[in-house]
């Protein structure tokens, strides 16, 4: 499966985190986005460590992309992709989304409809290798769509402050 640059594609730096549970399909997922020349920033783990945490992680990409959303987006891989996305949803500007199918193209909708900017991805649950591509890939091609009630919905997500207890 061979994308390419095209128009397209997302130019933003592809921010990827996992811990031990998503460490196999990150490093898959890291090879095929440099392959298909998306520019590719990982944030660890660097190594299979069965002890290692997720939210320490994620906790770098959230930082990043909620910092920075013009410029970054995040896969975010795990055991099941759940608490990987509480954690980075902890974060301002970062919307981030559950994929555990392609069928309904859910990805592509949370893109259109919610302009997610971080995709999680559990590695015990779902998607195989292929499936994980092609989710992976309709979430850097498929661009917000702008329309005004989706970009109503998104101000209305923003407008509520985070509490004193969040980041």
């Amino acid at each position: 499966m061979e994308l390419g640059v095209s128009e397209n594609q997302i130019a933003k730096t592809v921010l990827l985190a996992t811990d031990h549970a998503g460490f196999e399909l990150k490093e898959k997922i890291k090879s095929f986005l440099r392959a298909n020349n998306f520019v590719v920033e990982d944030l660890g783990a660097f190594s299979m460590d069965e002890t290692d945490d997720y939210p320490v992680y994620v906790h770098m990409a959230g930082k990043r992309v909620s910092a920075e959303p013009e410029k970054y987006v995040a896969i975010i891989f795990g055991g099941s992709g759940q608490g990987e996305a509480i954690v980075a949803n902890r974060y301002k500007n970062v919307r981030a989304v559950v994929c555990y199918e392609i069928k309904e193209d859910i990805v592509k909708i949370a893109r259109e409809h919610n302009d997610a900017n971080v995709l999680s991805l559990g590695s015990r649950f779902g998607l195989d290798e292929d499936e994980a591509k092609e989710a992976v890939l309709k979430f850097l091609t498929t661009p917000f769509s702008g329309d005004k009630r989706h970009m109503r919905r998104i101000a209305q997500i923003d407008s509520e402050p985070r509490s004193e207890n969040s980041f």
